[in-house]
């Protein structure tokens, strides 16, 4: 079996699921470059835990975990099956990692697989943010993920690069000096191949002050970042920063 490409894929608004803008045409013209996997493990923002839990349900439910938006966002529906063969194989591989069913498909991975695989025909299952974690334990379990991409497993980060709620602007289409800059330490990290700079991002100086304010939009990135090769081609696409202090900018490894 080809093996799988790894993607981080910047979010942004969950009306992305339901809107067709520039970034939604991106996410759908990647993954033609894709070959259809045999499952998909989502990393979203929005699964944070204390210890890594993984889904094994057959079903595993749809979560709104999303508010104030318009009835036609909760009116859609992303139900893939579930792979639990694989979540015990995830086990295996990542050995202090739970399952945990409590959680399901939250809008970080179907906000996003809705326009990537929108027939919902590749069984999903997420794995969660240990928010105990330092940044370097979580590139770590990426690269104990990376045998997945031999068997035909996407795996898929979902979070933003930068990601302050609080400094959005409604009126501003692209970004902030400082979401730039930040955006554009990251990419050039990422393309030397230079991952410590991704994970000591401190390094950027003052802009990452203003990155995030926590760190679970970005932290999916690192998984990606764990479970690509030297080898794998690098493309950039969706980058920009949008809102003023938003980064959509989104990365294929393979």
């Amino acid at each position: 079996m080809k093996k799988m490409p790894v993607l981080f894929v910047g979010h942004g608004s969950p009306m992305n699921a339901i809107e067709d803008n520039r970034f939604t045409c991106g996410w759908e013209t990647h993954a033609d470059r894709i070959p259809k996997p045999k499952a998909i493990l989502a990393i979203s923002a929005h699964w944070t835990t204390q210890g890594t839990k993984v889904t094994d349900s057959p079903r595993p439910r749809q979560i709104y975990d999303m508010y104030g938006f318009p009835r036609a966002l909760y009116e859609v529906v992303y139900q893939p099956a579930g792979a639990p063969e694989i979540a015990h194989w995830v086990r295996g591989l990542v050995p202090q990692t739970e399952i945990d069913n409590r959680w399901g498909i939250d809008h970080g991975a179907w906000s996003v697989l809705n326009r990537l695989y929108p027939g919902a025909d590749i069984p999903t299952i997420q794995l969660s943010l240990d928010q105990t974690l330092s940044r370097q334990e979580h590139h770590d379990i990426g690269r104990l993920l990376k045998p997945l991409r031999d068997q035909g497993v996407l795996i898929l980060g979902s979070g933003n690069i930068v990601h302050h709620l609080g400094r959005v602007n409604w009126s501003l289409d692209g970004g902030y000096d400082w979401a730039d800059e930040f955006d554009q330490y990251i990419k050039s990290s990422i393309l030397s191949r230079d991952h410590e700079q991704v994970i000591d991002y401190h390094q950027a100086g003052d802009c990452a002050r203003h990155a995030f304010v926590t760190t679970e939009h970005f932290d999916p990135l690192l998984y990606v970042l764990g479970a690509s090769d030297d080898a794998d081609p690098i493309f950039v696409f969706n980058e920009a920063c949008t809102l003023g202090s938003i980064s959509m900018t989104s990365y294929l490894f393979g």
